[in-house]
């Protein structure tokens, strides 16, 4: 590990791709701290401290804090998150989508191009609910200076103009950075609220809230925890494929064994952040009612944060979309297809119908465990800090993010110490580098 960093410093495009990548992140967040115009931040930042628990705190988190303040960067890259998925359902009940999806790397530009459109359809939507209930006073009295027709056509263009620039951002990052872009940007979104949780745990110790002793045991438990995810996210079931000898014109390509990959928590961090949003959106509707009836008591009584119904229909809608959405990502029928395509077959498994049928057994039961995991991961936490007091900052969907986030980061900077690792060898022109593993 050491010395892959210490390999960074001796390729240039590497570190031009970091320092760009961190430059990008920062006018990010500079774009977080310049407030929407015609409102009066402080009085927003009140309410919301109020709203713990709705899905507002789900989208401040996010959004590195960018909500609470109203800044031109309210909305962050959930618009844009939003129109992925949605597109991403489409492709399965639209033939003409599921043909671009098939044709390669154009089908995918044209796909992309469509998402684009539909988050900014999306952003202008949400930025118009979020100036009327400012009007309102849904987020406190005086929130606006100038009501009015202005505030709203000024509120949804800078909100939508601002996802939009966040989009782009993320697009220039993975094209021009390292990482995944808009991943980078929800991560440093997270990450940001480090430094105040740490100081929160700090306060409790020094006003004897919390003992020295809790506290270790707390940040053990931390660590254990992140381990525990890495080491999951890390697994999967390979499935082995068999190549048969080929005749390709006058050369015969000879077989030999692959895998198909599949990994233990394929659906990712979708199904926490649906299931918490279908969760605290009838909560959110509660708060803002003032009619005391019968369906916003049932809501305040039996799905409050950390109740037992409220954790029982949590982990069932995780493990629901857990199937759901692996369901769309991997079509066993499809896999199934290609493997007979390319004439390979899985050992002891007939081609076509039985090997469908063969994977998506060994699916079913990887997402079992999959949905398990997810659904211990988020639980945890919020048990934690409802039942026992324990101040856990950050939910189980944001540390889910946090790791999978910084695998991804260090697996491509180790793939472009490897690639200049060979491209020294080939080249015969300087010294080898060595990799994050030291090969």
């Amino acid at each position: 590990m050491i010395g892959g960093v210490q390999n960074i410093g001796r390729i240039p495009e590497l570190q031009r791709r970091i320092l760009f990548t961190l430059g990008m992140l920062g006018v990010y967040r500079i774009g977080a701290k310049i407030p929407t115009p015609g409102i009066d931040s402080e009085v927003i930042r009140r309410t919301f401290a109020q709203l713990d628990g709705t899905v507002f705190s789900l989208f401040n988190v996010f959004s590195g804090g960018a909500l609470e303040q109203l800044s031109i960067f309210a909305l962050g890259i959930m618009p844009y998150i939003s129109a992925s998925i949605i597109m991403q359902l489409l492709t399965v009940v639209i033939p003409q989508l599921e043909t671009l999806k098939k044709e390669g790397e154009r089908g995918q530009r044209e796909i992309s191009k469509y998402t684009r459109y539909f988050t900014i359809v999306l952003a202008a939507f949400q930025g118009l609910l979020i100036a009327v209930a400012l009007e309102s006073g849904q987020f406190g009295a005086g929130a606006v200076v100038e009501p009015g027709l202005a505030f709203r056509l000024m509120a949804i263009i800078t909100l939508t103009s601002g996802t939009a620039f966040i989009m782009w951002l993320g697009e220039q990052i993975t094209e021009r950075g390292i990482g995944n872009g808009i991943s980078l940007v929800i991560f440093s979104g997270i990450i940001v609220g480090i430094p105040g949780a740490l100081g929160q745990v700090y306060n409790l110790v020094s006003t004897d809230q919390f003992s020295l002793l809790e506290m270790i045991f707390l940040m053990g438990f931390i660590i254990g925890l992140t381990a525990f995810v890495v080491f999951v996210e890390r697994g999967q079931r390979r499935i082995p494929i068999q190549h048969a000898r080929r005749v390709v014109g006058k050369r015969v390509a000879q077989g030999g064994m692959s895998y198909f990959p599949l990994r233990v928590n394929t659906a990712n961090v979708i199904p926490p952040i649906f299931a918490s949003s279908l969760l605290i959106f009838p909560t959110t509707l509660a708060q803002f009612s003032d009619d005391g009836g019968v369906v916003t008591q049932f809501f305040q009584d039996y799905l409050t944060m950390g109740g037992v119904t409220y954790n029982l229909v949590y982990v069932a809608l995780i493990v629901f979309f857990c199937f759901f959405y692996t369901s769309i990502l991997i079509n066993p029928d499809d896999v199934a297809d290609n493997i007979r395509k390319s004439g390979g077959s899985i050992p002891g498994v007939r081609p076509g119908k039985s090997t469908a049928q063969f994977i998506d057994k060994v699916l079913s039961r990887i997402t079992s465990v999959g949905a398990i995991y997810i659904s211990a991961v988020c639980l945890v936490p919020i048990i934690l800090s409802t039942e026992f007091g324990v101040p856990f900052a950050f939910g189980g969907t944001a540390l889910l993010i946090i790791v999978g986030v910084s695998m991804d980061l260090m697996s491509q900077v180790e793939a472009h110490l490897v690639s200049r690792q060979y491209d020294d060898l080939s080249g015969g022109g300087g010294g080898r580098q060595r990799g994050r593993l030291g090969r």
